[in-house]
Formats: structure tokens, sequence, C-alpha cells
């Protein structure tokens, strides 16, 4: 996997023609962005180097946004192109990183999949080793959890 050097370079590199308007501590900034977007300080899978990259990406052209956003110019009433087109890409973005969190839970989380979903209850009946109903004896308890099986 990438080490956050790597990932900056490959970033700049995918990035080359906004590289002028960007400065180094610009893709240091997205990756840290980034990092505590998702809660990933490292990036284990592929999946997840993937998404840092994009994400990173994304809040490079949020910056660029930003400045562009500045160009507006009150007595034509006219906004700057770069500024409307770099905000539908941060929407699509932003649109595209929420599904991957739908179809992909488990890698934004630390936690076992099946653990994301709700209690389990049992029917009620319980037997003991020969079959003897003891759904009703009083030391009887209904396990509401889920079980390691």
């Amino acid at each position: 996997m990438a080490t956050d050097a790597e990932m900056k370079t490959l970033v700049g590199e995918e990035a080359r023609s906004l590289d002028t308007y960007l400065e180094s501590e610009d893709y240091t900034n997205s990756l840290a962005d980034a990092k505590r977007e998702t809660g990933w300080a490292t990036f284990t899978t592929d999946f997840r180097e993937f998404w840092i990259k994009m994400r990173m990406k994304r809040h490079l052209f949020f910056y660029l946004a930003t400045e562009s956003a500045r160009k507006f110019k009150a007595k034509q009433f006219s906004l700057d192109q770069r500024f409307k087109h770099y905000m539908i890409l941060i929407k699509k973005m932003d649109e595209d990183y929420e599904k991957a969190m739908e179809e992909h839970p488990e890698e934004f989380t630390d936690a076992d999949p099946s653990a994301l979903f709700g209690s389990k209850i049992d029917a009620g009946f319980a037997y003991d080793q020969l079959g003897e109903d003891i759904t009703y004896d009083t030391t009887q308890k209904v396990i509401i959890t889920p079980s390691d099986l």
C-alpha cells in the first residue's frame, strides 16, 4: 500500500493540469482532510487507497473552488465558469463517496459486519439435551443478542 508521500505524488501526477494553481501544502492538507473525513490513518486495502485518493482530489477541487469564488463580478453579475464546474465536480464526487459508504459499510468501520445489524430474538422455545421442553422453567432466559456460532 502507498505511503503518505507516495499518495501525494500520485494525486499530483493525476491532477497535473491543476499543479500551477496548487502548492505542496495543498496536497498535505488534502491528505490530512481525507484521513479525518474517512477515519483511516492508513490505507490497508486497495479500496481504502482508492477512496483516500478520491477524497484528496475532492478537497483539492474545493480549495480551487474557494479560490475561484472570489472572482465574482458584482457589476456584471457573472460568476466564473471554473467555480461552477468545480462545484458540480465536488457534488458528483460526494455522491460517489456516499454510494461507496452505503455499498461497503465494512470498509468504514472496524466493527464486524454482522455487528452492524439489529438484535436477534429467539422464538422462545427451549429444550434440554434430552429433548424435554424447558421453555417455561424460571431459570430459562431468552437469548436476545447475536452469538458467534
